[in-house]
């Protein structure tokens, strides 16, 4: 593809088994919306899912590549140009410190799914995109990354310098 510039997009379902966003992104659905943005390449961590997506889209224009597992993460969320996340804390905010794109994918299997209502959260405050398995096509059709707003942490230091007062400790 000379001339064009690679848009990756990166996929995590972290440690855990969620096959169903690795179909829902391994669907011709979605693989034709990510098109669609100008995403050119689709790289998929897929943890211990039993699911093996399939290297090939449809009209082949984009290019997809899998794996398991790796030592860190972090690399190939910093060169994505979006990233397509389960609901976990960790990746969440790994990738909104980053200042990435993010797409987060609730696994609705999971009881008492605190994950949703920190995704949903993070979502009305416009930090993020939050969808279902079922919804990642029409969320990946309709998003508009302007609409983001960049995620700043919170200063933990006055709630810090409160403790230690409370404790008797020195404050800075």
């Amino acid at each position: 593809m000379a001339g064009t510039e690679q848009r990756t997009v990166f996929v995590t379902v972290g440690t855990t088994c969620f096959d169903a966003l690795v179909m829902a992104v391994d669907s011709p659905e979605v693989k034709k919306a990510l098109l669609q943005q100008g995403y050119t390449d689709l790289l998929i961590q897929m943890g211990r899912g039993a699911y093996v997506p399939s290297k090939v889209s449809g009209d082949a224009t984009l290019q997809v590549d899998y794996f398991t597992f790796s030592p860190s993460i972090a690399d190939h969320m910093r060169t994505a140009s979006l990233v397509i996340s389960h609901a976990g804390s960790g990746s969440i905010f790994e990738t909104l410190r980053l200042g990435k794109p993010l797409i987060v994918v609730v696994n609705e299997d999971l009881m008492d799914n605190h994950q949703s209502e920190l995704a949903e959260e993070l979502a009305e405050r416009k930090h993020l995109f939050c969808a279902r398995p079922q919804t990642l096509g029409e969320t990946i059709r309709t998003m508009d990354l302007g609409t983001l707003v960049p995620y700043v942490p919170g200063d933990a230091k006055p709630v810090v310098n409160l403790i230690n007062e409370f404790l008797g400790f020195p404050v800075d």
